[in-house]
């Protein structure tokens, strides 16, 4: 069995071990978690042959530097563009990168998206909660100790030592925008906001302000609300669920954010442009574009 060793020296911004999370806990009112730009961290894990669902590294805008000691492995770089380099030479992202001991991995500007993901062939040695070495979303270090990366932080990973960067698996890279249209259903409470609040939402350009992170995207534009300070009961709620405050101000709820909630729910994110609002930053636009049921399907 081969050993490599990842040392942190520096963390970057919000680096993070993740994975799937932790789907089938909510109704003990666990957060999902994990990657929040899926697609991004599964296709990392599928070019160096790991599962789909292993670990993965991700960082957000500022990226982390890495040195690889012990011996040789297998990378993949995915999701946003911050200009990553090895031993000060670009890589290329979307494909397999053999890395040989002692090499450094750096980052530089961001030049789209918002979060990338780093896979490593092998498995990780990290601690795991609820079958997930998934950060917890109440950012309590002592539950997923090795989740959370700082400065001269280690991460071991075992590997056969047998990998080849010339793997068949060369995915094509998606583009990020700054200005994305995001499709969604109607919301339970849809019925709660009048017309004119209605055609506020839908025709507005929304900007991410900088109040958001894996909780929640809050954003700058208001609705105007008939009854600021109605209650509704609270319900359930999931990634995807944009909620109004009483002050009219939109909330997307993301992967980290908590399993019931009580502001009116005005509408929800289609799954399949979940990851893509995940590669949206503050600063970022966002459109949105209501369709139906038999669009969804």
């Amino acid at each position: 069995m081969h050993k490599t060793t990842l040392e942190f020296l520096k963390a970057g911004l919000q680096t993070r071990i993740q994975d799937m999370g932790r789907p089938n806990h909510r109704a003990q009112g666990v957060s999902i978690g994990g990657a929040l730009d899926q697609s991004s961290a599964t296709t990392a894990n599928r070019i160096t042959g790991n599962d789909p669902g292993s670990p993965v590294l991700e960082i957000t805008i500022l990226g982390p530097g890495i040195q690889f000691t012990g011996d040789a492995c297998l990378i993949a770089i995915t999701g946003a563009d911050m200009s990553p380099t090895l031993d000060g030479k670009q890589v290329e992202m979307y494909k397999p990168i053999r890395v040989a001991p002692n090499s450094i991995l750096a980052f530089g500007r961001l030049k789209s998206g918002c979060r990338g993901y780093i896979a490593v062939r092998g498995n990780w040695q990290v601690r795991r909660w609820l079958d997930s070495a998934s950060a917890t979303f109440q950012d309590l270090p002592e539950i997923t100790p090795d989740s959370f990366i700082a400065k001269g932080g280690l991460i071991d990973i075992l590997h056969s030592g047998k990998f080849t960067e010339d793997m068949d698996l060369r995915p094509e890279r998606p583009i990020f925008s700054e200005h994305q249209i995001i499709r969604v259903l109607p919301g339970p409470e849809i019925e709660m906001f009048s017309q004119k609040a209605l055609d506020t939402f839908f025709a507005l350009t929304h900007t991410i302000t900088p109040a958001s992170n894996r909780w929640g995207y809050r954003l700058s534009s208001h609705i105007p609300m008939q009854n600021p300070g109605q209650e509704i009961i609270s319900s359930g709620v999931f990634p995807g669920t944009i909620q109004i405050t009483h002050s009219g101000a939109p909330i997307i709820l993301m992967a980290d954010a908590q399993t019931t909630g009580g502001y009116p729910r005005i509408a929800v994110v289609m799954s399949a442009d979940m990851d893509k609002l995940a590669q949206a930053k503050p600063g970022d636009a966002l459109s949105f574009r209501l369709v139906e049921q038999r669009e969804a399907i």
